[in-house]
């Protein structure tokens, strides 16, 4: 356990990613570890018409990715204390892909995710991203589901 260097967070701005946020800052804290906040852009993709098929908006890609990396940077600076070293990357493309991907490159030790506990009809169709990630990860994953045990969120 010693040997945990690189804390990977996925974020998606729900109060669920925050949380998991807040929990990693003690496990970076505690193993002198450096955070990995990563946020995943999911490319848009409209129909235009039947003639040409789908386009996406590039234009409207780069104002959301430069707002979701203000906004991730914000996030890091309030939740993250001055003396935790941590970096934060946007990427785009399928959520669990990138994930793990970044993981292998960043070398990652450990990824601390939340699960939104989807059930029913929902998971069946869309299946959970969380559990993805866990059985595909190069890395041992941590899943929170909140409340978490041991943990007193702080709002």
């Amino acid at each position: 356990m010693n040997n945990i260097k690189s804390i990977m967070i996925p974020i998606d701005f729900s109060d669920y990613s925050r949380s998991a946020l807040k929990y990693a800052v003690d496990f970076a804290r505690t193993f002198k570890a450096k955070m990995h906040l990563v946020y995943v852009l999911e490319p848009s993709v409209y129909p235009a018409d039947f003639s040409m098929g789908q386009i996406s908006l590039p234009a409207v890609e780069v104002e959301t990715t430069r707002k979701a990396m203000d906004e991730l940077e914000n996030l890091a600076k309030t939740e993250i204390t001055s003396d935790i070293k941590y970096d934060t990357k946007i990427r785009t493309g399928s959520a669990f892909v990138e994930i793990i991907e970044h993981a292998r490159e960043t070398d990652t030790d450990l990824i601390i995710i939340s699960t939104h506990g989807h059930t029913g009809v929902e998971h069946l169709l869309f299946g959970s991203t969380a559990e993805k990630i866990v059985r595909k990860a190069p890395c041992p994953v941590l899943t929170l589901r909140k409340p978490a045990k041991g943990f007193k969120y702080k709002s």
